[in-house]
């Protein structure tokens, strides 16, 4: 009977230590289609977010599949990430699910094309809050912190050398509550390029990561992520977990 009540009281330790360990502090979406140029670091990009999900102990998914842009399968989660998305990748219906999910009070995170895509929905514009132009090479810049109250900014240095394929955006700022995290000396980068009858000559002011309150959620948006390597380096992971906690969440930025 002893060993009986023994085996009961090991069983109920397993099931509660399992209990406890199988429950999640948030779910994402992690999407990636694409309907223009494709990124070689999607790949890096997915097996690094999943990594960032078994170290902060948050579930993720991924997807390519539009179909899955609906409202009773978004439920479940609490961000959806586009990573290197470009192009026109949903539909109506899909968009409007889209919406929905985020004026129900949840979360958005674009890293790098997110904003080379879906130029022909105003909305979404206004969810990122700057559109690509045009770039030059991939190539080394310096980068400053702008605001370092925020979720992975206390990780990084105030000005640190990095490099990646520099966003030019279109100079169309389609949200006026975007609160800049990061931005790049662009005397430290030769900024021109010319695609054809597109010319980029730099913006002057220079925002690469930023955030904002949206439509009742949430919004991150980092330009960084372009070369494969970057999804390994810390620094980067911090910045994009921190991105990715607080749009889900909708925590760890200091109260003043």
């Amino acid at each position: 009977m002893r060993n009986n009540k023994k085996y009961i009281l090991m069983v109920f330790s397993l099931f509660f230590t399992w209990f406890h360990y199988s429950q999640e502090q948030f779910k994402a979406l992690l999407f990636t289609k694409t309907a223009g140029w494709h990124h070689e670091s999607i790949h890096e990009g997915v097996t690094a977010i999943r990594e960032l999900s078994q170290k902060h102990n948050f579930e993720v998914q991924w997807h390519e599949d539009a179909s899955r842009i609906n409202d009773n399968f978004l439920k479940q989660f609490q961000v959806i990430i586009f990573l290197n998305t470009t192009g026109d990748i949903l539909n109506e219906q899909q968009q409007q699910a889209f919406e929905n999910f985020i004026r129900s009070g949840k979360g958005f995170v674009g890293i790098h094309s997110a904003s080379d895509t879906e130029y022909g929905w105003p909305w979404y514009k206004k969810l990122v809050g700057r559109m690509f132009k045009i770039h030059p090479i991939p190539q080394t810049a310096m980068l400053e912190v702008e605001n370092g109250n925020f979720p992975g900014m206390e990780f990084l240095p105030e000005r640190f050398l990095w490099t990646d394929e520099w966003y030019e955006f279109q100079p169309e700022v389609y949200s006026e509550d975007l609160n800049i995290l990061l931005s790049l000396d662009e005397t430290t980068y030769d900024v021109e390029a010319q695609w054809g009858e597109n010319i980029g000559k730099g913006m002057g002011e220079h925002p690469i990561a930023w955030y904002q309150d949206f439509d009742g959620g949430r919004s991150f948006y980092t330009g960084l992520g372009h070369i494969p390597a970057a999804y390994k380096d810390p620094l980067f992971l911090k910045h994009l977990y921190g991105g990715i906690y607080w749009a889900a969440t909708g925590k760890g930025i200091k109260k003043p």
